[in-house]
């Protein structure tokens, strides 16, 4: 089949609006890939990182660490493949990384969950927050998220065919101004979709506006969805799960993986916990995305999970190192660094550069300096994207010289707008 005949084949199967759009469009628009002309765009992290290839750049712009995890989990799944883990494992997870998953939220937080009827093991946290989504929310329901909000959300949230609500975070702190979260709440508030740890902010949620969305999602009977990828990777903060606080147990999701914890991203294990009732309805839809994944590397994040507390926080204490390096530099070539109290990444205002929009000058940089960064307007909707219009993100999660040589580059961006 040639591409113009298959080009033309979705035009023919496209319906007029939103209501009427394809699947595929759906998921496109909510992720902002889709022009006003109805054509598809890539990503931005693809086509920031083809920049930064083309042009010999420095990546700062995807967050995924260039360094190893943990000896002992790697030397467990080199194991595990070595010993014939390597067909399917349960739908459900193996058993020793469900049980290992339950004795970290209690080891850690407290919570009590049951192994057996849960928690569930996923492709990812990106394929917990897709099977969450798709199976408690549709046409007519309302997603609440934060603004900014990483993409995926969008694009699943399209996908189900509900309607995408956010509520602001505010720069410099990147809180939610007084009155905002309830005003956002609606009864056809079906799920609100909490990041925290925030991506791309950094910001880490005081308890009293955690506090606040259980509050309201118990008054509209609510779902909440929680994203804590970043759980252990906090700068002075501590991280505080939803499920932990009065009122949430029974109507909380908790999502999380192992992928940037032990700095394992291409392994792709993550895990949902919470109530059996709304866990077993989540795993209904996950079992026809990818039923299972990663048997070898299940048992080896099992491995990690268990390590000692000295490794939890040494991890974040060289992230904190690594965001003070980067932030230095960010302020040496001119910028506003913006706090940030977790994650891997930080958010540096352009303006006092005389730049009004980030996108572009991301777009330049690779070429410019041979740095390469995101803008942190693609994370919006139209309102949030002029709001954030002077902001990119960058990542920390690199070794220190990768860091020293991308600062002295941004030390001469002065000189080169």
């Amino acid at each position: 089949m040639s591409n113009s005949t298959a080009a033309s084949l979705l035009r023919a199967q496209t319906g007029n609006g939103p209501a009427a759009a394809q699947p595929w469009q759906r998921t496109a628009a909510g992720a902002n890939l889709l022009a006003a002309d109805g054509n598809l765009g890539v990503t931005i992290f693809e086509e920031i990182t083809a920049l930064a290839a083309r042009h010999g750049a420095i990546n700062l712009g995807q967050g995924f660490p260039d360094e190893d995890g943990p000896a002992e989990m790697l030397d467990a799944a080199r194991a595990a493949i070595a010993s014939g883990a390597n067909q399917y494992a349960p739908g459900q997870g193996l058993p020793v990384l469900r049980s290992a998953v339950a004795a970290h939220q209690e080891r850690f937080y407290g919570l009590q969950v049951d192994p057996d009827t849960e928690v569930i093991v996923s492709t990812g946290a990106t394929e917990a927050i897709a099977s969450a989504l798709l199976a408690l929310t549709g046409p007519g329901d309302e997603v609440l998220t934060f603004e900014p909000f990483y993409d995926s959300y969008g694009a699943v949230i399209g996908l189900s065919g509900a309607t995408h609500t956010t509520v602001a975070l505010e720069a410099p702190h990147f809180l939610p101004a007084d009155g905002a979260l309830e005003a956002a709440f609606t009864d056809r508030t079906r799920v609100v979709l909490v990041n925290n740890p925030h991506n791309p902010t950094g910001a880490v949620l005081p308890r009293s506006v955690l506090q606040q969305i259980v509050d309201l999602a118990e008054k509209h009977n609510a779902v909440i969805v929680t994203d804590e990828v970043y759980e252990h990777l906090t700068f002075g903060p501590v991280h505080i799960p939803v499920a932990t606080l009065p009122g949430a147990a029974d109507r909380t999701l908790t999502i999380s993986s192992a992928g940037k914890t032990f700095s394992v991203t291409g392994w792709k294990i993550g895990w949902l916990t919470g109530p059996a009732p709304l866990v077993s309805a989540v795993r209904t839809v996950k079992t026809f995305l990818s039923y299972t994944s990663g048997t070898p590397f299940q048992s080896a994040v099992a491995v990690g999970l268990g390590l000692e507390d000295d490794y939890f926080t040494g991890a974040a204490a060289v992230l904190q190192a690594k965001r003070d390096l980067l932030g230095a530099g960010l302020r040496a070539a001119g910028m506003d660094v913006l706090p940030s109290s977790g994650t891997y990444f930080v958010t540096a205002d352009t303006s006092p550069l005389g730049i009004t929009d980030a996108t572009e000058l991301a777009r330049r940089l690779p070429e410019l300096i041979g740095v390469a960064a995101i803008p942190v307007a693609v994370f919006c909707h139209a309102e949030g994207a002029r709001r954030t219009r002077s902001l990119l993100r960058f990542a920390f999660c690199k070794k220190t010289e990768v860091l020293d040589s991308a600062s002295e580059r941004l030390a001469r961006l002065g000189g080169v707008l």
